[in-house]
């Protein structure tokens, strides 16, 4: 199979769908592979490092589309990527369709099949795919959210962790998942005092049992949102609902409770934030204030840290994409009911029941989309 990586072209992201190793990989399987020249530069991977590696280098994103079978990327095509997509291509990278009806009416006027890696599932329940992108992110949102609060940068001008004899931080993390997890850590880590909101009792054991002391939780309600909200510094938004959008959790009203210059990271911008005043920001210009409050939403925070993030993603992501590459889309996906789940446009048919929920969108069912 002609396997083709282009450039991301989607502002400050600096990530790349295929690492070397991966384009290794499938050379020995008997792959061709073609990645566009300076593809990636961004994480430290010259052209030289691909061509080592069996692959071979298109001058131009035109070459990738016209040739390649499939296509990987990391983030979403943007329009005129989307322009270049043809039926009977593959197309496997983060869509977050949900929020998106451009994107989701072009890629089905398109005909490509699009395998999403945020809805692509494991036997645990889990999403392998995003669980590495989501580790990145709530890595980074307190140290990101640490940056908001300093005073020059607009927030509150208070330390995380605090010094000798003034208190720390007051860190509120809403949701205890992958994201929510590694941002209560990394935060608790920075000497601040967080607080794990969850619906989950049983999610809630768990962080207790396995963190003890680090940091609190309390069960979610909205009288409990209300009071930490009061009391915080710096809130994380880490609520997912697979491949659907985000919940909107903080409302504009309740931003008048909170100390002003407090900060909001909402890390689920990618699927429409989970705050209600949030809109996506870029790396470039990531904070923007509504009524005193700092937000910092930007829609591919991992890509402030591409060389790890874009390791991370090859690790999930390579078997899958070998899968599909030796099968083929179909007899992969039918092989597989955990990539069946990516499956989220196919031929003129969205495949996704939780993007057509969000968008009123009539859904074709995956196994049926197998056969069509």
């Amino acid at each position: 199979m002609q396997i083709g990586c282009p450039r991301e072209i989607k502002p400050q992201e600096f990530r790349v769908g295929l690492t070397p190793n991966a384009a290794r990989e499938a050379v020995a399987h008997g792959h061709a592979v073609l990645v566009e020249t300076g593809a990636g530069l961004g994480a430290g991977f010259d052209d030289d490092a691909y061509i080592a590696a069996g692959a071979r280098i298109a001058a131009s994103a035109d070459e990738i589309f016209a040739e390649a079978e499939l296509v990987v990327k990391v983030k979403e095509p943007l329009a005129q990527e989307r322009r270049r997509l043809r039926e009977g291509q593959v197309l496997f990278t983060y869509l977050n369709l949900a929020p998106d009806p451009d994107q989701t009416c072009e890629l089905i006027d398109s005909g490509v099949t699009a395998i999403a890696y945020e809805t692509v599932t494991d036997d645990r329940g889990g999403l392998p795919l995003l669980a590495p992108m989501s580790e990145v992110a709530g890595r980074l949102a307190p140290q990101l959210g640490a940056w908001a609060l300093q005073k020059a940068n607009g927030g509150r001008g208070v330390l995380m962790g605090g010094v000798p004899g003034v208190g720390p931080a007051e860190v509120l993390v809403i949701g205890g998942g992958v994201v929510g997890t590694h941002a209560a850590r990394i935060a608790a880590g920075m000497g601040a005092h967080v607080t794990v909101l969850d619906r989950s009792l049983l999610r809630l054991r768990q962080l207790d049992e396995t963190f003890g002391a680090a940091f609190s939780t309390r069960y979610s309600s909205e009288g409990t949102l209300a009071e930490l909200l009061e009391r915080a510094d710096m809130v994380v938004g880490a609520v997912l609902i697979p491949g659907a959008t985000a919940p909107k959790l903080v409302r504009r009203a309740d931003l008048a409770r909170m100390k002003p210059g407090a900060v909001l990271v909402d890390v689920a911008i990618d699927q429409g934030g989970c705050f209600e005043t949030s809109h996506p920001t870029t790396h470039e210009d990531p904070v923007f204030s509504v009524d005193g409050i700092q937000h910092y939403c930007v829609a591919n925070m991992p890509g402030a840290v591409p060389r790890s993030a874009t390791l991370a993603l090859g690790n999930a992501t390579m078997p899958f994409l070998l899968a599909l590459a030796d099968k083929g889309w179909r007899q992969a996906c039918a092989d597989d009911p955990h990539l069946r789940a990516g499956l989220n446009v196919h031929a003129g048919h969205l495949t996704c029941y939780a993007v057509g929920l969000a968008q009123g969108i009539d859904v074709l069912s995956p196994h049926l989309a197998l056969k069509a």
